[in-house]
């Protein structure tokens, strides 16, 4: 009996000695494992920094009608067509934003030390649309990274009933395959219109007015940009100064036509004019509200 007794003690003195060295391993690591309990575990359901691709709805694409999408962006150029920007020599300042937003046909050829070269969109009228097919080559086909955005109402947009601009649009997205072409949606001309309203009182329709490219553009650039840094543009009291400058109506259009006359003149004109003046001074109303910067000629909201 002596025998299975010692064997008895031997395994419960086994028993005893392997429960005491796993308490004291666990004790000795009750720190370690804590402290990997307790240490932050990445989320898997945790959403980017960097915000993805944007719809914009009140853009569609030629000819299928689609959303505008892409990226927003951080900083954005918003170059006028004013002869301001003649011998400004901020060309590459304006290259360096993320992106550039010009008007109408205004060119860069000829001009980059003042406007720079870049176009990552350009915002046009659509009864520019013939000027810049004048130059067809170097917008449509050379420019190929441009995005456009035409506005206009009417008939001659009109996609249901093919009207005569729309076609053109039709057409050049058949020739230059991979062309990007938006147009504003009916919703959005009527936001537009509405914005305007609301901003002055005047019904736009019944004042007699037409809103102007820079308007249009604006408004594109306060749903894309972060931040608007706008070159060119004066604000609403520069014609009324005594001492301000003569300088073309557009940059590119030098000795024809002076620009604060230009603004005066549709200001003052009863029906069917551009209100200018009445806009800039709604852009500064805006500029107190988002960071939106008139950089030259440089001035600040009153």
């Amino acid at each position: 009996m002596k025998a299975p007794g010692r064997l008895l003690l031997v395994i419960l003195g086994s028993l005893g000695f392997s429960a005491a060295y796993v308490l004291l391993c666990c004790w000795a690591c009750l720190p370690f494992c804590l402290a990997s309990c307790l240490a932050p575990q990445p989320s898997t359901n945790s959403r980017p920094t960097v915000p993805g691709p944007l719809h914009f709805s009140g853009y569609s694409s030629v000819p299928d009608g689609k959303p505008l999408v892409r990226d927003p962006c951080r900083s954005c150029a918003v170059v006028s067509s004013s002869g301001q920007m003649l011998g400004s020599g901020l060309g590459a300042e304006i290259d360096s934003a993320e992106c550039v937003l010009r008007m109408n046909q205004a060119p860069t050829v000829g001009f980059e030390a003042d406007v720079g070269r870049r176009s990552t969109l350009r915002v046009v009228s659509h009864t520019s649309v013939p000027l810049l097919l004048r130059n067809y080559s170097h917008y449509f086909q050379h420019a190929r990274d441009t995005l456009y955005v035409v506005w206009g109402q009417g008939r001659h947009m009109d996609r249901a009933l093919g009207g005569r601009t729309y076609r053109t649009l039709l057409q050049l997205t058949e020739m230059y395959p991979g062309l990007q072409v938006y147009t504003f949606t009916e919703r959005m001309m009527a936001y537009c219109d509405q914005v305007f309203q609301d901003e002055t009182g005047k019904n736009r329709r019944q004042s007699g007015s037409f809103l102007s490219t820079g308007w249009f553009t604006m408004i594109l650039a306060l749903e894309l940009c972060e931040e608007i840094v706008v070159y060119g543009m004066v604000s609403d009291s520069y014609c009324r100064e005594e001492s301000h400058p003569s300088v073309p109506y557009h940059y590119f259009e030098k000795g024809r036509l002076d620009e604060c006359q230009m603004y005066l003149a549709h200001e003052r004109a009863p029906r069917s004019a551009h209100r200018f003046i009445t806009e800039k001074a709604v852009f500064s109303r805006w500029a107190k509200k988002r960071p939106i910067v008139f950089a030259h000629p440089s001035w600040r909201t009153q």
